[in-house]
């Protein structure tokens, strides 16, 4: 199985108005690619809800279901920075959309996870994530008045700038590697994060983890095996 992985797009933010990206999913090709796997954070923000779309969503979107249209499976594996989307209406476009996802390409054993909240010293990160990712939240998030929608999309944005600070500075090699190996030896080869926005590969107990670059940084997919 090819597998073509995308991870942290940021369209939206850094990753401009995805027109590139756009460019690339449209030339994936049955015949090469059995798998594109999204590691999150394909927008600067996602909210599972229609109200907060933008144009930049709608229109990758639009090319996200030519790809699934052409017989590529195409799973999205939830970021940071995206709220709410497992029983959304953007759930169609996807094959899957969750937390985690496990395959097997070219006898290896993967899983795929983004990365964000694996480290456990990190409170202030935690309890915002505890605090923004909740069925309360996500009820507000469905009844807040259009006029709000926008106010809110920012806030998001602002406050998730302030948090995982540090790893934003420095990869907490320290802390993939306890990850890596716990996740390892539930039966898997190579754990893939993204998040992190920096290249990294880290031979572990049990294996490998990889670190696969921002989009924003490489304007490219990335491939397996």
């Amino acid at each position: 199985m090819a597998v073509a992985l995308l991870a942290d797009a940021h369209v939206g933010g850094p990753g401009g108005h995805g027109e590139d990206l756009a460019a690339q999913l449209d030339a994936l090709d049955r015949a090469r690619c059995e798998l594109l796997l999204i590691l999150g954070d394909l927008f600067h923000v996602w909210v599972g809800d229609r109200r907060y779309e933008t144009d930049d969503i709608h229109r990758l979107l639009s090319v996200l279901d030519s790809v699934r249209e052409r017989g590529i499976e195409t799973r999205y594996i939830e970021g940071n920075r995206d709220f709410f989307l497992d029983d959304s209406v953007y759930a169609r476009h996807f094959d899957s959309i969750s937390l985690e996802h496990s395959f097997v390409a070219g006898g290896v054993r993967y899983l795929a996870v983004h990365g964000d909240g694996i480290d456990d010293r990190d409170w202030r990160y935690r309890f915002w994530r505890l605090a923004s990712k909740n069925p309360i939240s996500r009820t507000g998030a469905r009844i807040m008045p259009g006029r709000w929608a926008r106010r809110f999309v920012s806030d998001m944005d602002r406050k998730l700038a302030e948090t995982n600070f540090e790893h934003k500075i420095k990869i907490p090699e320290s802390v993939i590697r306890r990850f890596g190996e716990k996740r390892l030896a539930q039966g898997h080869d190579v754990v893939l994060l993204g998040h992190f926005h920096k290249p990294l590969r880290l031979d572990v107990a049990g294996g490998e983890v990889r670190i696969v670059d921002a989009w924003f940084n490489t304007r490219r997919l990335e491939w397996l095996p």
